[in-house]
């Protein structure tokens, strides 16, 4: 089947990279039409609509120009709704992390459920690492709602379990503990990003940034 597809993202999201390679793939098959666009205002009539890292509430008149406008959460939601759910995931210690396909709605991460994957982590990546298995992992959900539509949105997955939510993550969530062992934080300084948001402490009236790089030994 022949679908048109619009791809909405943030102009410097850091998935950019792959969903260019995502549209690629789409255009060379040959068999959709897709655009991608960096404004809600943008969005043009079609089949799916996915949105990738946009940080806007997308309002519901741009919602009703597809038939369905699809987003990918990094939580099993219901659990895990809001800001930042890998982070916050990987701060509890996580290595199993379920990533999730589902309808977008007015109200957020609210819609029904197309598909879930476990995203599996050894425990030792970095930020970019853990953004690049989010990755790979985003990508392939958003291929294989358009490859198993419309069987996929027939059979809608259960919601289980209670309703859950993380707040929206700032700086001050990257402040390191210099009186702990950094074993003890060692996943607060997985998910810090050395140029956006440093790991850092304050002493004696001034602020020190840390900087965390991985190095085969």
């Amino acid at each position: 089947m022949k679908f048109r597809i619009t791809i909405l993202s943030d102009v410097e999201s850091w998935l950019s990279d792959s969903i260019a390679s995502l549209v690629d793939s789409w255009k060379t098959d040959g068999r959709h039409i897709v655009k991608w666009v960096h404004n809600q205002k943008d969005i043009p009539v079609g089949n799916f609509c996915f949105i990738l890292g946009y940080t806007q509430k997308v309002k519901k008149n741009f919602l009703k120009k597809n038939q369905h406008n699809l987003v990918v959460h990094e939580s099993s939601l219901p659990q895990g709704k809001g800001w930042s759910p890998l982070s916050w995931q990987i701060l509890e210690g996580k290595n199993v992390i379920t990533i999730t396909l589902f309808e977008a709605e007015e109200d957020l991460d609210s819609g029904a459920i197309y598909i879930q994957e476990d995203m599996k982590f050894e425990g030792h990546e970095l930020v970019n690492e853990l953004r690049h298995i989010q990755s790979k992992y985003t990508i392939k959900l958003c291929k294989k709602f358009v490859s198993n539509y419309p069987e996929i949105v027939q059979k809608p997955i259960p919601k289980l379990g209670v309703e859950t939510s993380y707040p929206r993550r700032h700086p001050v969530d990257s402040v390191v503990d210099h009186n702990s062992p950094i074993s003890d934080q060692f996943n607060l300084l997985r998910i810090v990003d050395n140029d956006k948001y440093p790991a850092y402490f304050e002493m004696k009236g001034y602020r020190y940034e840390l900087r965390i790089n991985k190095i085969l030994i």
